[in-house]
């Protein structure tokens, strides 16, 4: 029994779903592929570029880029170096823990993402043409495979402070290093880096009426 095989996918809903979305991530594929050379550079550059961009303080070091790109940290560091030598990036210590290296974007490196930021847009464009009932249908669809797959281990989800139900918002209004707080590393932090996105957020509880 295979998803490759046109006679199983015959009798099969699951079969071809699945056969479907490995077409849509070849496709998906294709086109960082195809931006990222027409920037110069290779297709896990890009996808360094757009992580670092959206990814929150602490997350931006070299175990975070690799948890991000599904790679070791001996190949995420290579990424950086090439980054790097392109002067898209720089290393810097966290002020917080001097000894943890951080990956930040230079302005050549923020402006590249700019660039890059598109890279899905055809994607989205075709799933704009759904009715609005569709799409929601459709991302309640994605998220529940999105999720099997994170609780197995192939993927890992990233969403902003404020879908987190370890974030207080304005909880220190006086606080010069952000007036939102940060359960998970129980510290202030400023407004821009709430719409950042982290791995270690939890979903917000439902409020039980």
């Amino acid at each position: 029994m295979s998803s490759f095989d046109p006679q199983y996918r015959e009798d099969s809903v699951p079969g071809n779903v699945t056969v479907t979305l490995y077409r849509i991530s070849q496709a998906v594929s294709l086109l960082i592929r195809d931006k990222s050379q027409a920037q110069g550079l290779s297709a896990t550059q890009l996808q360094a570029l757009l992580s670092l961009a959206y990814a929150r303080t602490g997350v931006r070091t070299i175990g975070g880029l690799a948890e991000r790109l599904g790679c070791t940290p001996a190949t995420a560091s290579g990424v950086a170096d090439a980054l790097e030598r392109k002067g898209l990036a720089i290393r810097k210590p966290w002020p917080q823990h001097r000894r943890t290296i951080m990956l930040d974007l230079t302005e050549a490196g923020v402006a590249m993402a700019a660039e890059v930021d598109g890279t899905l847009d055809e994607l989205e464009a075709i799933v704009r043409q759904l009715p609005p009932e569709e799409q929601g249908a459709l991302l309640r669809l994605c998220g529940y495979i999105a999720q099997g797959l994170a609780k197995q281990g192939w993927i890992k989800l990233y969403e902003m402070c404020w879908e987190c139900d370890l974030f207080k918002s304005g909880m220190h209004p006086e606080e010069p290093t952000g007036p939102h707080h940060c359960g998970y590393m129980d510290t202030p932090i400023p407004e821009a880096e709430s719409y950042k996105v982290c791995p270690d957020f939890l979903p917000l509880k439902e409020v039980v009426q």
